[in-house]
């Protein structure tokens, strides 16, 4: 229950044997090619052409096109996958039940892997290597459509581009009709970076499991694979720790503005990661450390030495005032405890301290804390990650994984310190990625300390270029949504539709392939599959919709 209250890029003689392959595959398959994604970039409404597939986001990293009747589904279609296999299986049936939902058809499931008439999710080691743990071939014609990688979650990739080939009412919540027909197409795909993620802030807000369930949907149609939950702040601690009862018995009763806040019981946070990881997303959760403990202090207040009043509950939006005793050793067996449990709970690699905006520590002060807890982190089996601020205890037995947010030089100067001792960077520039950042001045929801962020904004920069980091220093991009103006899933709808798929391109697509002119006709495609799905989105003018 809930408690209420890497990228890697072919090189061009490789690119040229792929292409060559799958050009054979599609004659073989009676395609007749005829032409590559972006010959015709207006199409009907953004939403037409030949293919269909120059409606996918993020841009596959090549699509070739060709004539024929495609491939519809019929009561006759199955879903075939490699038989033995649990997790293909369970992509196979993600599929299904999808599709059954809004077309109304059987779909059954087999491990009659190869049949005629239906669409087959094959594995394949003999894919080149370079197609990685994420990369897919998806191949449509009138027989069929095959979907190949070369682990599961290549497939699942796959079959979310396959969503989007079909009709926008493929993601409707009842039976509709349609014509459910994919044109014939081939396409290779693989991931730029290996880390693309979004954070979503549920301490200035809280977010039900269903809520959070929700907003993963979001993120796995583009492709997202990793969900940064931003569990605690001065508003509200989110997670329950055993033998620390007042961490949800005080410190989770508020949220900002005053309103009831909440928590996530071990089962909660489970059940998150379950569907997270059944989603291929990755749930990286994060304890702010040493600032942002405000919720913290109401809870134990022997925590606090700053000799100032008792901490009490918090319901603004300002930052900076609140500090965990930083020479008190209750707060390193306290810390030692929440992240041993966080640890034990959490199966993905990377556990968040946070360290942002810590105005009232001296820098040694703060740098032995962050040493001291990041070494917490290590002794739990996980990678600390932390925000930019870490940067000077970052590298070697550090902060291993750097999130860069800010708008200070001096900051910028301290990430390329910190990666040329080692660090990786998650580029999340508060510019470029942050979702609550206005559209533009008249925008009703959000803020506006970093500038206002379009769509285009959004979409038109290059990680690798952000900072001068050397070569393979990024490890990819996020895309954060703090919740002080967003009490709920309509508003966080407003914010991140349509920005969050500008981004999610930004991290999964080549930098060659990607353009403004064309995404903006490819989003535009987008808003149809949203009504039908009944997600809400901001209808910005600087997209063609239809």
């Amino acid at each position: 229950m809930t408690v209420r209250f890497g990228r890697a890029e072919l090189t061009s003689r490789s690119g040229r044997i792929v292409l060559v392959v799958v050009l054979l595959a599609l004659v073989a398959a009676g395609l007749g090619i005829q032409r590559a994604l972006g010959d015709d970039p207006a199409g009907p409404a953004a939403g037409g052409g030949a293919t269909g597939s120059h409606r996918v986001v993020p841009v596959p990293l090549t699509t070739t096109g060709g004539t024929g009747a495609g491939y519809t589904l019929t009561v006759r279609t199955a879903i075939s996958t490699v038989d033995g296999n649990p997790a293909a299986r369970q992509v196979a049936e993600q599929l299904a039940a999808g599709l059954r939902r809004s077309t109304g058809l059987p779909l059954p499931v087999t491990g009659d892997h190869g049949a005629r008439d239906g669409i087959d999710l094959a594995l394949d080691q003999a894919l080149p290597e370079e197609t990685g743990p994420e990369g897919y071939r998806l191949l449509a014609g009138a027989d069929g459509i095959r979907i190949t990688a070369r682990t599961e979650e290549g497939l699942y990739r796959g079959t979310q581009t396959l969503r989007q080939l079909l009709p926008a009412q493929a993601e409707s919540r009842t039976p509709v009709p349609a014509d459910w027909t994919v044109a014939p197409v081939g396409i290779i795909d693989r991931p730029r970076y290996a880390y693309r993620g979004a954070m979503l802030d549920v301490a200035r807000h809280f977010f039900t499991v269903d809520e959070v369930k929700a907003y993963v949907d979001r993120l796995s149609l583009y492709k997202f694979n990793h969900l940064h939950l931003h569990l605690t702040d001065d508003q509200g601690w989110r997670l329950a720790v055993p033998g620390r009862p007042a961490l949800t018995g005080i410190g989770a009763a508020t949220e900002i503005g005053g309103t009831p806040g909440g928590f996530y019981t071990e089962a909660d946070y489970r059940e998150i990661v379950r569907y997270a990881q059944e989603r291929y997303l990755t749930v990286v959760p994060e304890i702010d450390l040493p600032g942002h403990t405000n919720a913290v202090l109401t809870a134990y207040p022997e925590l606090d030495c700053s000799g100032g009043p008792a901490a009490q509950p918090y319901f603004g939006n300002a930052v900076g005032f609140s500090l965990i005793c930083p020479t008190d050793e209750r707060t390193y067996a306290f810390t030692g405890e929440v992240i041993a449990h966080l640890a034990a709970l959490t199966p993905g690699p990377y556990l968040h301290i946070g360290g942002d905006e810590v105005k009232t520590l001296a820098p040694a002060g703060y740098q032995e804390f962050v040493r001291r807890v990041a070494a917490q982190v290590r002794a739990a089996g996980k990678i600390p990650f932390g925000w930019n601020q870490t940067a000077p205890v970052a590298g070697g037995d550090g902060v291993g994984l750097l999130e860069f947010w800010s708008t200070d030089g001096a900051d910028a100067r301290a990430m390329t310190a910190a990666a040329g001792r080692g660090a990786r960077v998650v580029m999340a520039p508060a510019g470029r990625a942050y979702l609550d950042m206005k559209y533009d001045s008249g925008t009703a929801l959000g803020v506006r300390w970093a500038g206002t962020v379009s769509v285009r904004n959004a979409y038109s920069w290059n990680p690798d270029t952000e900072l001068e980091l050397p070569a393979g220093a990024v490890a990819g991009i996020e895309a954060p949504l703090w919740t002080e103006t967003l009490p709920g899933l309509a508003e966080v709808d407003q914010m991140a539709l349509p920005r969050l798929p500008a981004l999610a391109e930004v991290g999964w697509s080549a930098q060659s392939a990607r353009d403004w002119d064309g995404f903006r006709l490819r989003l535009a495609a987008q808003g149809p599959r949203w009504e039908a799905a009944g997600f809400g989105f901001a209808r910005r003018p600087e997209i063609p919709w239809p």
